[in-house]
């Protein structure tokens, strides 16, 4: 294996071993934990879902998939997203998702592109 690709590896590794993030979600009286970057296996069913129109499905689809207990464990689980979809407050879930799936975003920051 090329020492690039192992740098990459490495480089990607670190980024997900990194602190945990959190959101506070006082309407539901706890906290969501969620890391800074995901790879493209979490990530490929919520571009496949944004692909099909289905922009709802993938807002929730990316908080079943990102958002974490205090102890870094899945918090949801695939057949807890009826309920979302249905039974949850659809500005709550907006607001958790948009900093959940912002925190993946660095490199669209305008201080990082001009660095680039």
């Amino acid at each position: 294996m090329s020492s690039v690709l192992e740098n990459a590896k490495s480089h990607f590794k670190s980024k997900l071993s990194g602190e945990l993030q959190k959101i506070s979600v006082p309407e539901w009286k706890t906290d969501i934990f969620y890391k800074g970057t995901y790879p493209f296996a979490v990530e490929s069913k919520i571009i496949e879902l944004q692909a099909q129109g289905k922009t709802v499905e993938a807002l929730v689809e990316s908080i079943i998939a990102k958002a974490l207990t205090m102890d870094g464990k899945a918090m949801f689980g695939k057949f807890d997203k009826v309920s979302l979809m249905n039974d949850v407050d659809p500005q709550v879930l907006i607001r958790i998702a948009t900093v959940i799936n912002n925190a993946t975003t660095e490199y669209q920051k305008p201080e990082i592109v001009e660095k680039n």
